[in-house]
């Protein structure tokens, strides 16, 4: 499906998922409003307006999540908005995650509510707001879009992330129920692959940390390619028949099988060898395929992921690995 003619939004234009977002809707043609929350600062700016299409079709605004009304004319004569805009950071104090993410997607979807032309509201939200409610999983457990976190749980145990896309998601569906709006959430696991961005985003900064630490933990990962999370979104709005909630998990591995990727691919970078406790590694369980799938979208192998994803970091200055 080609988006020429169509005017569609991103919030949160310069981030990592959200910067594939908009290269892939320039590719197929769409005009693009993407929201900053700074338009004089290059480095949120640079690599959006250097896209194929930008110069034609591209258009930046600046946008603040917690200000009412702030995104109204970022969405005026949109027939699809992306909200991809969320804090994203490490922090001790929860109110700093929660409150700008919920306020954030009421403020986006009050001001989609204003605008007649839009067709459908596509939201990012996370495998966060999917998994965590302190269920057992074992290699026979199939996590789906039937899964919800708990935020008794997620307050429980400090997962201040988790907390605040669970209640975003729970305030998103609320509000487009009594608004009668047209609403898809996707739920991206860890997303891994090339950056466009010039800085460090804090799920390849984890990545980063741990590649280059003494240990590795003993943690099973839900990786899922940037590329197809963009994609996925774009597909979400495009396939009338789309609805409800969308896992985005390409791969559950632990993470020793994908330092051992990273070794076969690039002996000669240093990492870790050992786990960070000595007991066995924690089972692997699976995250379902198949309502992903009902949109056509095909996950790209781990080992394709990795190496574009290292190649990627190389390249910006992040790792260095010897020839």
């Amino acid at each position: 499906m080609s988006g020429e003619g169509k005017v569609v939004c991103v919030t949160g234009g310069s981030g990592y998922i959200a910067s594939w977002l908009v290269k892939l809707l320039l590719h197929r043609a769409y005009t693009v409003k993407a929201t900053v929350s700074n338009l004089n600062d290059l480095e949120k700016t640079q690599h959006l307006v250097s896209l194929d299409g930008a110069k034609e079709r591209l258009q930046l605004l600046e946008a603040n999540l917690v200000e009412e009304g702030s995104f109204d004319s970022a969405v005026d004569e949109c027939e699809g908005v992306f909200h991809v805009a969320s804090p994203v950071f490490s922090t001790n104090d929860p109110q700093k995650l929660v409150e700008p993410a919920i306020k954030g997607t009421l403020n986006v979807l009050k001001s989609c509510s204003k605008v007649s032309s839009i067709k459908r509201v596509v939201v990012t939200s996370s495998m966060g707001a999917v998994m965590f409610n302190g269920k057992p999983v074992t290699p026979d457990t199939l996590v789906d879009e039937s899964w919800y976190s708990d935020t008794a749980f997620c307050q429980e145990n400090k997962l201040w992330y988790m907390l605040s896309k669970t209640l975003a998601e729970d305030v998103t569906w609320k509000f487009a129920k009594e608004n009668g709006m047209d609403l898809v959430t996707v739920h991206p696991g860890l997303t891994i692959g090339p950056l466009l961005q010039p800085k460090l985003n804090l799920s390849v900064e984890i990545i980063l940390n741990h590649i280059n630490g003494q240990t590795f933990p003993n943690g099973n990962f839900r990786f899922v390619d940037v590329r197809d999370v963009a994609n996925a979104h774009i597909l979400a709005f495009e396939r009338l028949e789309a609805s409800g909630r969308y896992c985005l998990v390409g791969h559950v591995a632990h993470f020793s099988e994908f330092l051992n990727i990273l070794r076969r691919q690039y002996p000669k970078l240093s990492i870790p060898e050992k786990c960070v406790d000595d007991d066995l590694f924690v089972p692997k369980y699976k995250v379902s395929k198949e309502k992903v799938k009902t949109l056509g979208l095909e996950f790209t192998p781990l080992e394709l992921t990795t190496k574009d994803f290292i190649e990627s970091l190389k390249m910006k200055g992040f790792i260095n690995i010897s020839d």
